[in-house]
């Protein structure tokens, strides 16, 4: 085994075993707190669902890890579709709640002056729904990619397909129209969020800039339950803030695909590691603000 192999393959172990290890303890945490009759806040439901989506993006980084390390497993077909179309389906929804998460906190916070305060009360009903409507929409808009993959197993003409280290995809040029289509489709959708993102961002920023500003001369009498509102915005800004740089890494190697002749083995891994960062760093970042729900576990 070659020392990058070794690399490699030490990177995608620690990325995908740190990152499941956050998200479970996540998860677990969450689950424990509903059987045990605990209220949560609104807000946690799209963490759970964030974190389910982190924990299927990161099960990629588990056959990445076995390439570097040179285990010959090679997945069938059914099992290579499956593996593309939920790993694709779980970043998009992953996106979505981020997106849905930002809205949120930015109506949450929201002065009782502003436009945004009128959804304060109706924002908590259609959480579910919203969070439901990203998971189909994703599930639908994918599903050309069940099309596309197959395994790398007794293929005749290689020459219209590109290898994925361990499955092969139809090349683009097969499926022009098809594709495409699906680029319209995918883009239109991630614009859509990354806008609504940026837009709630930007207002939770102004929101907290005047609110440091009113209490500058009463910093003593803030509030405890104004200054919880502000640490949870703080983390729901830096984790936005990392969802877009690592994200918008992510699309230019995706784009970046289709002008190469041949997919290189460091191109593919360089994608996969892009697309788990974001899903290993998230509960990390959220720690901070659900310290009370490994309390909540411990005890």
């Amino acid at each position: 085994m070659s020392s990058r192999n070794l690399a490699v393959g030490i990177f995608f172990l620690s990325q995908t075993a740190l990152g499941m290890l956050g998200n479970l303890a996540l998860l677990c945490c969450f689950i424990f707190a509903d059987f045990t009759g605990v209220r949560m806040k609104p807000m946690d439901m799209i963490v759970k669902h964030l974190t389910l989506a982190n924990i299927v993006v990161l099960c990629k980084g588990i056959p990445q890890t076995m390439a570097a390390f040179g285990q010959r497993y090679f997945p069938d077909d059914i099992s290579c579709k499956l593996m593309f179309y939920f790993h694709r389906v779980a970043r998009g929804a992953s996106l979505g709640s981020t997106c849905l998460l930002s809205v949120f906190q930015a109506i949450t916070i929201s002065p009782s002056n502003s436009s945004l305060a009128q959804l304060k009360f109706k924002a908590p009903r259609i959480i579910g729904p919203s969070l439901g409507l990203c998971w189909v929409l994703y599930l639908l808009v994918n599903s050309f990619i069940i099309m596309t993959v197959t395994d790398i197993r007794n293929k005749g003409n290689l020459t219209e397909f590109r290898q994925f280290v361990y499955c092969f995809v139809v090349n683009i040029s097969k499926l022009s129209k098809f594709y495409i289509i699906y680029l319209i489709l995918l883009v239109f959708n991630d614009v859509v969020y990354l806008g609504l993102m940026i837009g709630a961002s930007g207002s939770m920023v102004l929101i907290l800039f005047k609110h440091k500003q009113r209490v500058q001369h009463i910093h003593r009498s803030l509030s405890t339950k104004s200054f919880s509102e502000t640490k949870a915005t703080q983390s729901i800004l830096t984790l936005m803030i990392s969802f877009v740089v690592l994200y918008g890494s992510s699309v230019i190697l995706i784009l970046y695909f289709p002008f190469q002749d041949v997919t290189h083995t460091w191109l593919v891994n360089a994608n996969v590691a892009m697309n788990a960062c974001y899903p290993a760093l998230c509960p990390f970042l959220l720690i901070r603000h659900y310290t009370r729900v490994f309390q909540l576990c411990s005890t």
